[in-house]
């Protein structure tokens, strides 16, 4: 699974480059829209390591420089794809640490740990396979971090929609009661995203 999800992300990257549309969204606005409501989960007052799960090219971290210019970070990105992380740029501040690294591993514990739109894109795999993939992150990603975590999904679609094989819809509802069910967390879900696009719709849920 871990193959095929490079595969595609390093062919995206290849294509469009640096960019939105190099890690499957449809634009830079639709882009951060996930990460402002991802990175509510944040206490920017004080400083704060920082795990970036599936990092891309690392726009996570160009949006913490423009969006959070005082904010002390220790902030660390893992992806897949080795092409993804070749697009990475470093922090140009010295309050923003930064490190990307390639694998499928979270290989430390911070005190925060987010992932925007690693559960979109299920490919050719099953429903069944993709769920269990889900939990397993999930699970990784609340072994590695100290104060909470946040992720997003793609929303059920209406009736009036086709569905797309490759994408995977999920209700928070499910993730919701899996969190706080297996991890004993609190969670809530930040917001509920309808946005124009391949990717129309994302809850941001967050166990803290």
């Amino acid at each position: 699974m871990h193959a095929e999800i490079e595969r595609y992300y390093t062919r995206k990257v290849l294509t469009h480059g640096a960019t939105a549309l190099g890690v499957d969204w449809t634009c830079q606005p639709t882009q951060e829209l996930r990460f402002v409501q991802l990175l509510k989960l944040c206490d920017f007052r004080k400083e704060i390591s920082l795990n970036d799960v599936g990092c891309g090219y690392g726009a996570l971290l160009a949006f913490l420089l423009k969006r959070h210019r005082s904010a002390c970070v220790d902030y660390l990105g893992t992806d897949l794809s080795e092409a993804m992380i070749a697009q990475a740029q470093p922090s140009s501040r010295p309050n923003i640490r930064a490190q990307f690294i390639v694998g499928s591993a979270i290989p430390r514990v911070a005190d925060y740990s987010v992932a925007s739109g690693i559960f979109n894109v299920k490919l050719a795999q099953s429903a069944a396979r993709w769920t269990l993939f889900i939990k397993k992150t999930l699970t990784d990603m609340n072994n590695a971090s100290r104060l909470g975590f946040a992720v997003n999904f793609l929303m059920p679609l209406g009736s009036e929609l086709q569905a797309i094989p490759a994408l995977s819809h999920a209700s928070p509802e499910i993730w919701m009661r899996y969190c706080a069910q297996q991890f004993g967390a609190k969670v809530r879900v930040a917001c509920r995203l309808r946005h124009a696009g391949v990717h129309a719709a994302c809850p941001t849920l967050m166990p803290v």
